[in-house]
């Protein structure tokens, strides 16, 4: 199914791509609770950058994902978590029940679907608008 508009087309052909690659290093979720870890993890990153990290991430993620990125965000409330285990807690708290993975794997998987997804260049300031505390869910290349 298409929608007649290419930019909507290739947002979905995209999103469906980082989906797929999420799917593969979390088996055995499948695309929903793909998903749902895309968005749990992308929201605890999202509230815990600052601004300008906020928006270096949503421009390098797909027009769709980007959506999914901002969705319920209030600029300026950014958290002052620093501990790995809240960090955990936090995504834990958004995923559904029963999720087949615990959150510190699910954060790893994700982050290291982002790390292959986007520019080099903004992974390193990602990381470093974060406390070294967080950086240990990084793939390690990144993580000191």
């Amino acid at each position: 199914m298409t929608t007649g508009l290419a930019v909507f087309d290739t947002t979905v052909q995209e999103s469906n791509e980082w989906l797929r690659e999420i799917e593969q290093q979390l088996k055995p979720c499948d695309r929903q609770q793909a998903y749902a870890a895309l968005r749990a993890v992308l929201h605890a990153l999202r509230d815990r950058l600052p601004l300008d990290g906020v928006m270096g991430l949503s421009a390098q993620v797909p027009m769709l994902l980007r959506g999914v990125l901002l969705e319920g965000w209030k600029p300026g409330q950014s958290s002052e978590v620093h501990d790995p285990q809240a960090f955990a807690a936090k995504v834990q708290g958004e995923l559904p029940p029963g999720f087949p993975r615990e959150s510190t794997g699910t954060i790893s998987a994700v982050l290291q679907v982002l790390v292959h997804r986007i520019d080099p260049g903004e992974v390193h300031k990602l990381v470093h608008y974060l406390p070294t505390s967080l950086r240990v869910f990084w793939p390690s290349a990144y993580a000191a």
